[in-house]
């Protein structure tokens, strides 16, 4: 899909009080800058923020971070917050790859990885969101009993996903290939935007929620 670039968008983000201008500063202080101890919740290429914010208005005693590398999808996710203002969402514009700059060891308790760009060429592998190289930097990042949770309706990224969590050792307790058919699994699953369009084209949406190691889920 090719991006359309909106003169003014890196401008209009830097301007937002949502947006972290300098997040590694913030690494290892980010329950001070939302000023409580609640939890921290990640997601990683949010897009243009509906995932992520729905979840914040639904939980508002967990604490919200989004990342986006795209200036202008960055922007829609901005407008939005700015029009309807959350105190638990914080968004940063930034390469994945940074990501452990960002965040202290143990200080995350969920990522999310919502319909990640696939890579499909295999010299880009460790591109890809759920590849072994990020699941290391997410096991850092990772408080005690923290997850991985990860949705998308491309088979063959999510074969490879599964893959590489099962090589890095990570425990597997959620691997669904039809997240809608299920109907416990599904309750309380708030859709994205790809996921709402995918899943009307009758895509199934496979998910899996994994953890480093031998560690459990603790709670929902």
């Amino acid at each position: 899909m090719r991006l359309r670039n909106i003169p003014g968008s890196r401008e209009a983000i830097a301007a937002s009080r949502f947006c972290i201008d300098e997040p590694e500063k913030l690494s290892g202080r980010w329950r001070e800058h939302f000023g409580n101890d609640n939890p921290l919740h990640i997601e990683i290429g949010m897009g243009k923020g509906r995932f992520i914010m729905d979840n914040a208005r639904l939980h508002p005693d967990v604490n919200y971070v989004g990342i986006e590398k795209y200036s202008s999808v960055l922007l829609r996710a901005v407008q939005k917050l700015e029009e309807e203002p959350l105190d638990n969402v914080a968004f940063i514009r930034m390469e994945a790859e940074y990501v452990e700059d960002v965040f202290a060891g143990g200080e995350v308790d969920r990522i999310y990885l919502n319909f990640s760009d696939p890579w499909p060429k295999e010299r880009n592998a460790k591109r890809r969101l759920p590849s072994r190289e990020f699941l290391r930097r997410y096991a850092h990042m990772l408080s005690e009993g923290g997850r991985v949770e990860f949705k998308t309706d491309n088979r063959d990224l999510f074969d490879f996903a599964v893959a590489e969590a099962e090589l890095e050792g990570w425990s597997m307790p959620v691997v669904t290939h039809d997240l809608h058919a299920d109907p416990v699994l599904n309750e309380g699953n708030v859709m994205t935007e790809y996921e709402e369009r995918f899943s009307a084209l009758g895509n199934p949406i496979c998910k899996y929620v994994i953890l480093p190691h031998e560690d459990r889920v603790s709670g929902s």
